[in-house]
C-alpha cells in the first residue's frame, strides 16, 4: 500500500508552463434544472506560466477570468458578462479573505486510483473546517509552481485533475479534459486598458455593481 501511494514521485513534472482545461459537470441531484441550463457545456481554462496564472470560467453567461501576477502577488478579476464588465482589484490580503472558507482543509488519502487524461490519479477526501466534505483526484506527476490558482486544492502534493467544488449555490465537478505544455503566450497576462469598470475587492463586497 505504502509502494502504491509513492509512485508517481519518481516521475514528477513541475509545471511552470501549460494550459489544462476542465469540463464542468453539474451533479444534478442537487441543482435545478435552470442552473444546469446556465452551466450546460461550461469549461474552466487555465493559463500558468511561471508563478503567474489565469483562470476563466467560461460558460452561456459570459467569461469570468482571475489573473495572479506571480511576481507583485496582484490579483485581478475580469468580469465579462455582455454589456456589464467589470475588472476587480485584489490584494494577496483580499484573496485570503475571498477564500477564507478554503483555510484549513485537511485531506484523507486512499489507495484508490483512476487515470484522467492519461495521468494516474489518486483518490482524496477534501474536508473543511465546517464539516463539509468533497472527493477530488490528484496526480503526483504534476506539481504546479503556484497553486493558489485553485486555493481549494493548494495543500495536495500535486495537480488536482478530478473535484469536487460549489459554484454559487450549485455543486459541480470539474475534470481535467487537456493538459497542452505549449508555450503561453504572455499577452494572456495583460490587464485591459478601458472598457471595464474598475473596483476595488472592498467595493464589490459592498454591492457597487
Amino acid at each position: 500500500m505504502a509502494l502504491s501511494v509513492s509512485v508517481g514521485l519518481m516521475a514528477q513534472r513541475k509545471l511552470t508552463e501549460a494550459t489544462i482545461s476542465y469540463d464542468i459537470e453539474i451533479n444534478t441531484s442537487n441543482s435545478s434544472p435552470q442552473a444546469a441550463d446556465l452551466l450546460d457545456g461550461a469549461t474552466s481554462v487555465i493559463y500558468l506560466k511561471g508563478t503567474s496564472s489565469r483562470s476563466e470560467m467560461i460558460s452561456s453567461l459570459g467569461t469570468q477570468a482571475t489573473i495572479i501576477d506571480g511576481k507583485s502577488g496582484e490579483i485581478t478579476v475580469l468580469k465579462d458578462y455582455g454589456e456589464q464588465k467589470y475588472m476587480i482589484t485584489m490584494t494577496q490580503a483580499n484573496w485570503k479573505q475571498s477564500n477564507k472558507k478554503y483555510d484549513g482543509i485537511t485531506f484523507t488519502y486512499y489507495d484508490e486510483f483512476k487515470t484522467i487524461a492519461g495521468y494516474k490519479c489518486q483518490k482524496a477526501l477534501g474536508k473543511l473546517t465546517d464539516g463539509s466534505t468533497f472527493t477530488v483526484y490528484f496526480t503526483k506527476e504534476l506539481m504546479p509552481a503556484n497553486k493558489d490558482f485553485q486555493y481549494l486544492n493548494k495543500n495536495l502534493p500535486g495537480l488536482a485533475m478530478q473535484y469536487e467544488a460549489s459554484l454559487g449555490k450549485t455543486m459541480v465537478t470539474y475534470t481535467v479534459s487537456t493538459i497542452n505544455f505549449n508555450p503561453v503566450p504572455l499577452t494572456k497576462f495583460d490587464l485591459p486598458k478601458s472598457g471595464y469598470r474598475v473596483m476595488t475587492y472592498e467595493e464589490s463586497m459592498g454591492g457597487g455593481n
